[in-house]
């Protein structure tokens, strides 16, 4: 199953959802999802989801 997630400051998906994603899914941060108050835990979840087999690709400011 191929899942797409996108972490910015308004809206993110569960925890959970992030950090069981695995090989064929895909984990979007935007710039903005740093200002999120949970972000240490959207980036540790990032982590775990991108050693499961997740892409996990994060966009730097002015390419979003």
């Amino acid at each position: 199953m191929s899942a797409f997630h996108t972490i910015d400051a308004a809206m993110a998906p569960a925890l959970g959802d992030v950090r069981s994603a695995g090989p064929g899914d895909l984990v979007y941060i935007l710039p903005d999802a740093t200002s999120r108050k949970d972000w240490a835990k959207y980036w540790e979840a990032a982590g775990t989801a991108l050693a499961r087999g997740a892409q996990v690709v994060v966009m730097r400011r002015g390419e979003s």
